[in-house]
């Protein structure tokens, strides 16, 4: 079966203020879960960019904020609330946030989707409009949807003995005028980035974090991506930390010296160091040199000496690794290639 290659008319338009609040949250994994403090600082300087510029005015009464949205990023402060922990905890979960005002029954649903082959839940709060930027909430009921049952499953949640935990707000800072970029702030302090359609970079990367359809996603991407020859070698240069390996034998020094495991370096004169660190106080690298191939669109890349150390303690070892290095796609945030046959994903730190 032959996929059809995507369209240009099929890519998401963004704004450059937009553009970098993707770029930032592109080096970030499951939704914002051990984020380091330079991430987070991108982050929140790309959302209170957004936020100064206003983007729709009065988003609440706009329909532009009606849909479903996907939970992108938040920040998780220690305050939120034992229902929103529920929403957000799991990272291979998908977060999705249902937003319908104008209807007789307005409405907010937050809804975790397992996966395709599992099901959801789904739990939904009674909605109103205080104003142009302010959402009120209370949840009233919950349930699972289970593939392989036939029925509902309650939430066994009882939202009238909640209280104050049961209700709150939701105000929206900034409506992207596509209506795909959603900042929202909550009532317990969380910052949310939601978004109705993700660009091709996003959706890899989610796959990768979900653990589902991952060549799937590699495959489409490089479909309408993938470069004609072995590309810029200045493109490589620079430190990359590998996100997934189609095949990787554990945490062995020969996966680390192979660069299939940790972080790898590239330097401009064609020097690589590939390095793990297979437990706490310890590292494993492995030195060598890239080089073009002129025989093909593939880069060689010969591994000769490796290094074990522990504390003060440096044993070095041989590594004769002669590797073949493909290159699929590389920009300033990911690099989509393969190492002797191994379809290999990493980002750039």
């Amino acid at each position: 079966m032959v996929r059809e290659k995507p369209s240009r008319s099929d890519q998401l338009v963004f704004t450059e203020p937009e553009t970098k609040l993707i770029e930032a949250l592109l080096g970030v994994q499951g939704r914002g879960r051990g984020v380091s403090s330079k991430q987070l600082q991108d982050v929140e300087s790309a959302v209170q960019a957004l936020e100064i510029s206003k983007g729709v005015p009065d988003p609440t009464s706009s329909s532009m904020i009606e849909g479903s949205w996907q939970l992108i990023f938040t920040t998780r402060p220690g305050t939120a609330s034992p229902i929103q922990r529920t929403f957000v905890a799991v990272d291979s979960f998908k977060i999705f946030q249902e937003v319908y005002l104008r209807t007789d029954d307005p409405r907010v649903t937050n809804v975790v989707k397992f996966s395709d082959l599992i099901g959801e839940l789904r739990v939904e709060a009674g909605a109103s409009i205080k104003d142009g930027k302010r959402i009120l909430f209370r949840f009233d009921r919950a349930a699972f949807s289970f593939k392989f049952l036939p029925f509902k499953v309650p939430y066994p949640v009882p939202f009238r003995l909640l209280g104050d935990e049961a209700k709150g707000w939701l105000d929206t800072t900034y409506l992207s005028d596509t209506g795909n970029i959603r900042i929202s702030k909550g009532n317990k302090g969380t910052t949310f980035v939601l978004q109705k359609a993700t660009e091709p970079r996003q959706k890899l990367l989610s796959a990768i974090s979900s653990g589902e359809g991952i060549l799937e996603a590699i495959e489409e991407f490089t479909l309408y991506n993938k470069v004609d020859s072995k590309g810029d070698f200045r493109s490589l240069v620079g430190e990359w930390q590998l996100l997934w390996a189609s095949e990787s034998g554990g945490e062995s020094w020969s996966d680390i010296s192979r660069g299939l495991k940790g972080v790898q370096t590239i330097k401009e004169d064609g020097q690589v160091a590939n390095w793990a660190v297979p437990f706490p106080g310890s590292r494993v690298t492995a030195t060598g040199t890239l080089e073009e191939n002129a025989k093909s669109k593939a880069y060689s890349v010969l591994m000769k000496e490796g290094v074990f150390q522990f504390g003060p303690l440096k044993l070095p070892f041989d590594v004769q690794e002669n590797l073949v290095m493909e290159i699929l796609y590389v920009d300033n945030k990911i690099r989509i290639g393969s190492i002797d046959k191994a379809t290999v994903v990493h980002l750039r730190l």
